[in-house]
């Protein structure tokens, strides 16, 4: 069966023409499942280049095929090449540069955010990060990502302006906003250019999965690829 194309997020964002990216949604099916990648494949030039996801910083040359890579990024500058990674409530992260040479996705969960998964990769794209875009795609959002005082302290130890990124809940939790670390880290590093965000896959249960609300093993996939 074919993805209809309602099935499909096409993020918003100055991309150039030779970039490519979309995100599937819950109507898309389970992009962990086999059923749902053979359906999936029909959209893309070529299998993507899956990940096995550590919630860690590594970033890998995109290369489909083979045994998965462990790792969160994935960048390529060969067309026809896509770079995949899953989520279900973990934001992911599409960049792409602005002449489109090189593009790259990231598996933002708050562990490889606050590790710094997105500084490893725009530093792997060997670009002026000026010259990059960026898209955030649907994670869970700040009314729904309720944390523990351990989280802001690893955040904060970090980086001290990641403290406006949370607000208190219930005593001994806050309220995270993955989408303001995201962009802070990103402002940071140089890169300008940033969009999307404003998603809550927690909140929207009828677009995403989301493993908070579902403890599901169901994914959605974010990709992008050059032409």
């Amino acid at each position: 069966m074919r993805l209809e194309q309602s099935a499909l997020l096409r993020p918003q964002w100055p991309a150039p023409s030779a970039v490519q990216a979309l995100m599937t949604t819950r109507s898309a099916g389970d992009m962990a499942s086999a059923e749902g990648r053979a359906r999936l494949r029909a959209l893309l030039p070529a299998e993507p280049a899956w990940l096995r996801q550590v919630h860690g910083t590594r970033v890998v040359e995109a290369a489909p095929g083979g045994e998965l890579p462990e790792a969160d990024a994935a960048l390529t500058r060969r067309p026809g090449v896509v770079c995949a990674v899953f989520a279900a409530d973990c934001m992911p992260v599409l960049l792409a540069d602005r002449h489109g040479t090189v593009v790259a996705a990231a598996h933002a969960g708050w562990r490889g955010l606050c590790a710094g998964v997105l500084e490893s990769t725009v530093q792997a794209m060997q670009r002026e990060p000026s010259e990059l875009v960026a898209w955030l795609g649907p994670a869970i959002g700040p009314q729904a990502y309720e944390v523990g005082d351990e989280v802001r302290a690893a955040f904060v130890a970090r980086e001290a302006r990641a403290a406006q990124a949370f607000r208190p809940g219930r005593s001994g939790h806050w309220w995270l906003d993955l989408y303001a670390v995201a962009r802070q880290r990103l402002e940071a590093l140089g890169v300008r250019q940033v969009h999307g965000g404003g998603f809550c896959t927690y909140s929207d249960a009828a677009r995403f999965f989301s493993f908070r609300r579902e403890r599901t093993r169901s994914r959605m996939a974010a990709l992008v690829w050059l032409t």
